[in-house]
């Protein structure tokens, strides 16, 4: 009988920190596809971002597992892809065969279905087999127990631990499905292939209007920042305190670095100099960059700043954030955050773009609006909001003056943050946007 080649299972890796689950949002193949290695397959929405899964293997698409628009945990199986042959991931040594049975074992040629696995930021491995002595691979107790509970025999499972050992991560990683040998499972009795076009249909799950009302099904970004702020919410208790400050020496500063050859070609926004500002401020009360340990009990206060930079978006509100931050030059800050904005909006930031954040700013002033009240991340100890800058009369050396004037907030986690420590900080940022060039003394 012809060969006609081993079917592998593609799960939904894990795309980042904290996610347990994605939406699929397009198939960029359908059934009947040949698909290259690394070829973009689909695009998943997280609570994070929208993300491209590339292929882990070449081959022609069997079946599609989820449709648009379908939620999928981590684990769960997206797709199947006909290969022609065992890919190099279950390469056996030649001094020592496969066990003689076992799930791993595809009926009728000998030849092993694994899934090839994917790392923490979600890019592909393709894992040589490595000898193992006794015939058997190396593995932690961990990994050896999760494996006999779900009957996966240890041989075909690549290891990426140290010396080779596999981890709990590679058994869940190496789940075998054993294609159809016959046609009688190919009858017309079976249930048909689940298939989806290249492109959804835009009006896929949406929920027709009546004359007074519109309804729209809550997925994707807006389900998830729903579930954060119901979370934060029920579980912070969060306090504010705000100041509203003459910021005129600042924006007269900006105006001049803007026609600097340094600053050539980058727009130089207020929220730059805040960021600025606020990250000098961080550096004298680095306990409103903490974190609560419910688990250890302990609050954890970081001595590094991931500066998260709220974002609204077509599709909900994201949350980039500048790694180490704190070593930003005003420069160096302005493009970042330029570039982080514009991938955001685009919808191509990547989970390592948007987890990890230790502080937030966020700018309801470009809406027009004078000060909020926002919610303070999980996982993080304080948010702090700027408000619109507009030009108001002020009381300006025992005069009367019309100045730029501003009002920022911050929102802190009461269980770490005190109102004595919330208000230094925030009168502290205020000052050094007041006095611009003892800013620059810190740059």
């Amino acid at each position: 009988m012809e060969d006609d080649g081993h079917v592998l299972e593609f799960r939904l890796p894990d795309l980042g920190e904290g996610l347990t689950e994605a939406e699929v949002v397009s198939w960029s193949v359908a059934v009947g596809d040949s698909v290259e290695l690394n070829q973009t397959i689909a695009e998943v929405e997280t609570a994070k971002a929208v993300v491209a899964l590339p292929s882990p293997f070449a081959g022609r698409v069997e079946e599609l597992l989820a449709e648009p628009g379908e939620t999928v945990e981590v684990g769960a199986p997206l797709i199947r892809v006909r290969i022609a042959s065992p890919p190099p991931s279950i390469a056996v040594p030649e001094s020592a065969g496969p066990p003689s049975s076992g799930p791993d074992t595809a009926e009728g040629n000998g030849r092993t279905s694994v899934l090839v696995g994917y790392g923490p930021e979600g890019e592909a491995e393709s894992r040589r087999r490595r000898p193992a002595p006794e015939g058997r691979a190396a593995a932690t107790p961990a990994a050896r127990k999760l494996a006999k509970e779900l009957g996966i025999d240890l041989w075909f499972v690549a290891g990426s631990g140290p010396n080779g050992a596999v981890t709990v991560d590679d058994v869940r990683g190496a789940v075998p499905v054993s294609p159809p040998r016959t046609s009688a499972t190919r009858t017309d009795t079976a249930p048909a292939m689940r298939t989806a076009p290249s492109v959804p249909d835009p009006n896929a799950g949406v929920i027709r209007p009546s004359v007074r009302e519109e309804r729209a099904p809550i997925t994707g970004i807006r389900k998830r920042t729903a579930a954060a702020m119901l979370a934060s919410a029920r579980t912070i208790p969060q306090a504010s305190v705000f100041v509203t400050l003459d910021c005129t020496a600042s924006m007269e500063l900006l105006d001049h670095l803007r026609t600097t050859k340094s600053f050539a070609g980058l727009t130089l926004t207020p929220l730059a100099l805040v960021a600025k500002a606020t990250l000098a401020a961080i550096a004298e009360f680095p306990g409103v960059n903490a974190c609560w340990d419910e688990a250890n009990q302990q609050i954890v206060t970081r001595h590094y700043v991931n500066l998260g930079i709220a974002v609204a978006t077509g599709r909900g509100l994201l949350v980039p954030n500048l790694k180490e931050a704190q070593s930003l030059s005003l420069r160096e800050l302005c493009r970042e955050i330029g570039w982080l904005t514009d991938t955001a909006r685009s919808g191509s930031a990547t989970p390592a773009d948007l987890r990890g954040g230790t502080f937030t700013l966020t700018n309801v002033g470009v809406f027009g609006v004078d000060a909020g009240v926002p919610l303070v991340n999980p996982g993080e100890a304080a948010i702090l909001c700027l408000g619109a800058i507009h030009k108001r009369p002020w009381v300006f050396r025992d005069e009367l003056a019309v100045r730029w004037v501003t009002t920022l907030g911050v929102s802190f986690d009461h269980r770490m943050i005190d109102g004595e420590l919330a208000a230094r900080f925030l009168a502290t940022t205020a000052s050094l946007l007041e006095d611009p060039l003892t800013l620059l003394s810190r740059m």
